[in-house]
This record gives C-alpha cells, structure tokens and sequence, in this order.
C-alpha cells in the first residue's frame, strides 16, 4: 500500500521523502499515513531499484523542510517512471482482499479519481461486506456476551458497532452513486456550512424539494 501511495503521489509531481511524507499525511489522514523515515526511504530504494522511480537534481532544503536527526537525504528529489507509471496503474486496477482492509482500503479510495468505475464498484461492494460481517461479529458478541462484559467494554462494543452501522450506510450511497454514475458530494467552495449546490444529489431519504 505504501509502494502504490508513493507511485501515486509521483504522478502529481517530483517530491523529496519530507514532502512525500507530509503528502501522505495529508492524503491519508494521520492514522494511516502514521509513516516513519524507517519504512519510507527503504520503500523509495526498493522502488528505485525496481526502476519505478528515479532521483532527480537536489532540491535546496531549508532547516524547516528536513527535520532534526535526518541527513542529507531528505534533499533528494524523486520522480516517477514510465515504468513506475504501468506499475502504479497495476497496483490501482487491484480488487483482491487487501483492498478492503482498512488500510488497503484507504489508500485505494485516496486514488479512486484515478481509478475506472467498475473496479471502485469492487472495492466499494469488497468493503461492505467486510464492514457487514465486522458489524454482525459485533451484534452476535453483544447478544450473547453483554451480560458478562463490563461498562466499559460493552460501551467500546457499542461504539464499534455505531462505526460499522455508519460506515455501512455511506458505503451504499456511494455504492449508489457509482451505479447511477455520479460522482461524491463535494461541499461548495464559500458555503455557509458546507451545503451543497442545488444541482448535488440529495442525501439519502431527503427530495431536492424539501431543501429549504
């Protein structure tokens, strides 16, 4: 996953490893992109051996661009193949069960504008029922073993079927939405709150006239 997040973020643009890093975070989200130098830059050699990626000239590095107890390297500009690029559009068209595991999940979901429709679809039916059978573990724990649980772990059990319930529910939508060929929800740019233009689809359960 980190192999297909790397190659991803080449495409945008040549990156050293401190730019990489702060992209993936960025991308991400801080859980999943909780990336140490020691997995990266290893990560970035294999690439480069593989000859998926390459390095470019230097880029000038400031004190605030390469943080404390990292070397030089970190001034190292690396770009993406044309070998990279055929690897990276394998690595995207992937369907198998990693990419419904959280992390495989999310790195595939980062990338889904590049991605073609009818592998989204997989993932995103993967991943419902991945959630779906995460959801009834919960329910059956709760239905047999509540009593003995105390209030502290029946509340975690709780919350953790609260998340798969949710998780479900904007699973189908855009389960939906790729069926019907629509694209997510995008928040206006400068809306009050968020709210969405009045050409958006409307949210599960509301008509567009009901919108005031």
């Amino acid at each position: 996953m980190l192999e297909l997040a790397i190659l991803g973020l080449l495409q945008e643009s040549p990156m050293h490893g401190y730019e990489l890093r702060k992209e993936l975070t960025a991308k991400l989200g801080a859980i999943r992109a909780a990336i140490s130098y020691g997995s990266l830059y290893p990560t970035l050699r294999r690439l480069q051996a593989a000859g998926w990626i390459t390095e470019a000239a230097e880029a000038p590095a400031t004190v605030e661009e390469v943080p404390a107890l990292t070397s030089r390297r970190g001034r190292v500009v690396y770009e993406i193949t044309a070998e990279g690029k055929e690897r990276f559009a394998q690595l995207i068209a992937q369907t198998g069960p990693e990419t419904y595991d959280d992390t495989g999940f999310g790195v595939h979901f980062a990338f889904f504008a590049r991605t073609d429709q009818a592998t989204r679809l997989r993932i995103l039916e993967g991943r419902r029922r991945k959630i779906e059978e995460r959801r009834e573990g919960l329910r059956d724990v709760l239905g047999r073993a509540a009593e003995r649980l105390d209030a502290y772990t029946l509340e975690l059990q709780r919350h953790g079927l609260d998340a798969c319930e949710r998780e479900v529910r904007w699973l189908e939508e855009l389960i939906a939405n790729e069926r019907s060929g629509r694209a997510p929800t995008v928040p206006s740019t400068g809306t009050a709150g968020g709210r969405r233009e009045d050409n958006s689809p409307p949210p599960p359960g509301e008509s567009r006239k009901e919108r005031p």
